[in-house]
């Protein structure tokens, strides 16, 4: 796990959408989805649910 993963988490989760949160860090949407995805592996766990372009915490 690594502390930039944790950032796009974080930031996914103030924003609500991965385009909103890709902007205010000033990257690229792909980029934090890739990242995403490797910690969901890492951890063994989904973090969202996916929802009509919405990204929803999982419980």
């Amino acid at each position: 796990m690594k502390l930039s993963q944790l950032g796009f988490f974080c930031a996914v989760v103030d924003h609500g959408t991965i385009a909103a949160a890709a902007a205010s860090l000033h990257c690229v949407p792909s980029n934090i989805t890739a990242r995403l995805r490797e910690l969901e592996i890492q951890l063994g766990v989904v973090l969202f649910n996916r929802e009509n372009n919405r990204l929803l915490v999982t419980p």
